[in-house]
């Protein structure tokens, strides 16, 4: 068996616990994962994909060929270029139509697509947890000052238990720059945006700006988020390897755990499987300043230009293969190997990695055989 069909055989499959009446409603979200639309069955004039799987293959991270252009948002005072096709660049088209193209001045960000898997342990962190481990002062002094993406909602999505707001606005999670309120909210745009797909909840053609009627199904769209929420988290290996063990203690060491933190734990869930669940996710769902080298001059919700939501490590030690054989990593790909992912870090990780570049070239090693062993 190859390494990639074995990696996605890893990444593949449901959490553990599920009911008979769960796992069959895991296969139809899988199924409807997979679907290619067409003309006939909704794609748009214009799209980025014509299926979930095309972006998240095996569902793990995408690479270049899939990466989707964001555009239009310089401030927190929301997207100038609504109105020209904004927020998403609809890169390709149905014969008779003209794919988009940036809006002159229009400031604009390359996105990677993620990998899939463990995202339902995400939804379900509780906002007073992400709360505590902001620390929008820097309080402690250790230079990093985590802060959540406050975020305007659509009508559509349910609040979570205990859900804590803002000025009107409650915390995002997913995405780039986590402004995503949850796997609902996320899987409703991407239909609409990578897809052209309307629905019940987001009716809005992204072609021609106009309501129409849903092209899909409500118990599909709904589907498919109970298959992202109960994709398994992926599994850590050569935890017993004395180099892995060694690297971890210098992760510790080296505060990369101020953002990646090592482990949460879910809270209430209607899904009993995902409910009050200690897990390994390494991120904190946090925006933290990245400092000006990652700053793409590009926003979404209240986050800044330069901060990014620490973005969790778990699966990295798979995505070589899962995106064809080479590393691309950061918010755009830029990023070839682990270590130069570190080295782009600033900002608030700037004490980190700059630890990291004196330490001995065994450490080093240890250090990144832990983290590819995510």
């Amino acid at each position: 068996m190859s390494t990639f069909r074995y990696e996605l055989q890893v990444l593949d499959g449901p959490i553990d616990g599920l009911s008979h009446e769960e796992s069959a409603r895991f296969l139809k979200g899988d199924a409807a994962f997979s679907e290619v639309f067409t003309r006939q069955t909704g794609l748009g004039s214009t799209f980025v994909a014509t299926s979930c799987i095309s972006c998240h293959a095996g569902d793990g991270k995408g690479h270049p060929f899939t990466t989707l252009t964001r555009f239009g948002q310089i401030d927190e005072t929301g997207n100038l270029f609504l109105n020209q096709g904004g927020p998403q660049l609809q890169n390709r088209s149905l014969p008779g139509y003209l794919p988009e193209e940036i809006p002159l001045g229009a400031t604009f960000s390359k996105f990677t697509p993620p990998a899939n898997t463990g995202l339902g342990f995400l939804q379900f962190v509780t906002d007073a947890d992400i709360v505590a481990m902001s620390d929008p002062n820097d309080s402690d002094g250790d230079g990093i000052s985590g802060v959540p993406n406050w975020i305007n909602v659509p009508t559509f999505v349910t609040l979570r238990s205990n859900t804590i707001s803002q000025n009107g606005k409650l915390i995002g999670r997913f995405g780039k720059k986590a402004a995503a309120f949850d796997l609902l909210h996320q899987t409703v745009n991407a239909y609409n945006q990578d897809i052209g797909i309307t629905s019940i909840f987001n009716p809005i053609d992204a072609y021609t700006n106009l309501e129409i009627d849903p092209e899909i199904a409500t118990s599909t769209v709904n589907d498919v988020v109970f298959y992202l929420q109960t994709l398994k988290a992926p599994i850590q290996r050569n935890q017993g390897d004395t180099a892995t063990k060694e690297g971890k203690n210098i992760f510790n060491q080296i505060n990369c755990t101020g953002c990646h933190k090592s482990e949460l734990k879910t809270g209430y869930s209607p899904i009993k499987a995902l409910s009050n669940k200690l897990f390994a996710p390494y991120t904190d769902l946090l925006l933290h300043n990245m400092g000006s080298g990652l700053d793409d001059g590009y926003t979404e919700g209240n986050a800044k230009t330069y901060e990014w939501r620490t973005p969790p490590l778990w699966g990295i030690g798979y995505s070589e293969n899962s995106q064809g054989g080479n590393y691309f990593l950061m918010h755009d790909g830029r990023a070839n190997s682990i270590e130069s992912a570190i080295l782009m870090h600033g900002g608030e990780a700037n004490n980190s990695k700059n630890v990291f570049q004196n330490l001995s070239k065994s450490d080093k090693n240890a250090l990144l055989k832990f983290i590819k062993s995510l």
